[in-house]
């Protein structure tokens, strides 16, 4: 069980965990263990994750999310493969933690009285400056 949140929790049985080779230096260990992780969550028909927040995981997911809406984190930081599939759940219960807040809604504002009246006085300000420039005449030379 991945606890997410205080009301978002997923089961075992919805994370897939496939162990890869990991690329980068390593030595020999490289070749011959599978260490990285690549972990798949299916955000799109997981019964545990509100359809709010899968909308609002889909932009935060990006790249990867695939097109069927399953969350595909790959973790090859570390040489132990526990440690790449402890990081990898982390990252997807950060992932799914930050999709879970909800954005505060905005509330449309007008401009006050007195802002309007700063505007209007520098606009004002600006066109008096602009008019005393004015045009060089004929004899001006």
């Amino acid at each position: 069980m991945l606890r997410i949140t205080a009301t978002i929790t997923i089961s075992e049985d919805e994370l897939v965990e496939r162990f890869i080779r990991a690329p980068g230096p390593g030595g020999q260990n490289v070749n011959k263990v599978e260490t990285a992780v690549q972990l798949r969550f299916d955000a799109a028909h997981s019964p545990n994750l509100p359809h709010a927040v899968f909308l609002r995981l889909k932009p935060l997911a990006g790249r990867r999310m695939t097109r069927d809406g399953v969350v595909v984190i790959t973790a090859n930081r570390f040489r132990s493969q526990e440690r790449n599939r402890e990081e990898a759940r982390e990252r997807l219960a950060d992932l799914i933690r930050k999709a879970a807040v909800t954005p505060k809604r905005r509330r449309p504002t007008r401009p006050g009285k007195a802002a309007k009246q700063r505007r209007l006085d520098a606009k004002k300000r600006r066109a008096g400056l602009k008019r005393t420039r004015g045009k060089r005449g004929v004899s001006d030379d």
